[in-house]
């Protein structure tokens, strides 16, 4: 199992969301360019780069940050936040993105799905965060009909090459159902699934690498306020599986 280092960039600035809301931000002091070396330095392999203000409104309000990053980690990048149409993937991959994750543009219209995947096979990743049991959008604001695992279904038949995960009640008091969403989706998909959000400590990580189907954990807050170190989180990720029986 992967881990993946999260980077979040708000107006420029290394930020972290409380309890989901976008509003809400907390700011850290450490530049995104210096966050990303620190992380690599520590034997990163993968950085997962979201641009907070193009969840917001579109565009790439953080691309040269974000750019300058992918140009200089030497090691891949996965990159989301207000990729909304073909251009806008298209400046992205120009960037030095890896591959690239859509998040509400994929829930809003499925035909451009199709074509980013269709263009870009193995390249584009669908992120579905998840309240009550139900896909949210627009920067957790709007609350959709469909459940993970029906968007899962439809995302994996259109190509994509893995669903990132993120149930934002783990971020609030009931952390037991986002790990019960991650375990559905890991059991009934057959495309790689991403979990996000649900990374307090170094025994999550355990969890996670236990589940089949499982083949990274993005991991943000925790590594930024020192709750868990990267070179722990990555030993921890490649541990040996030994299945529970009731998995």
């Amino acid at each position: 199992m992967i881990i993946y280092p999260t980077i979040q960039v708000k107006a420029g600035q290394c930020v972290n969301l409380r309890r989901g809301d976008i509003d809400d931000v907390e700011t850290y002091s450490v530049s995104p360019s210096e966050a990303a070396s620190g992380l690599v330095a520590k034997g990163a392999e993968w950085l997962h780069l979201v641009d907070i203000d193009g969840i917001l409104q579109g565009g790439q309000h953080n691309g040269d940050v974000l750019k300058h990053i992918m140009q200089s980690s030497g090691i891949p990048c996965q990159v989301g936040g207000g990729i909304r149409t073909m251009s806008a993937a298209e400046w992205w991959f120009a960037a030095g993105a890896s591959r690239i994750v859509l998040g509400t543009a994929a829930v809003k219209d499925r035909t451009f799905v199709h074509e980013a995947c269709a263009r870009w096979p193995g390249k584009v990743a669908i992120s579905l965060d998840a309240r009550d049991g139900k896909v949210v959008i627009e920067g957790w604001r709007e609350k959709t009909m469909y459940s993970p695992l029906e968007l899962g279904k439809a995302f994996q038949e259109m190509g994509a090459a893995a669903l990132i995960y993120t149930d934002i009640d783990m971020d609030t008091e009931q952390p037991e159902a986002g790990f019960a969403a991650t375990i559905q989706l890991a059991k009934e998909l057959d495309i790689d699934i991403l979990s996000s959000g649900t990374v307090r400590g170094l025994d999550d990580i355990a969890v996670l690498k236990q589940l089949p189907g499982i083949a990274g954990a993005i991991v943000g807050r925790a590594l930024f306020n020192n709750r868990i170190s990267l070179e722990d989180a990555i030993a921890v990720a490649r541990q040996p599986v030994t299945k529970a029986p009731f998995l």
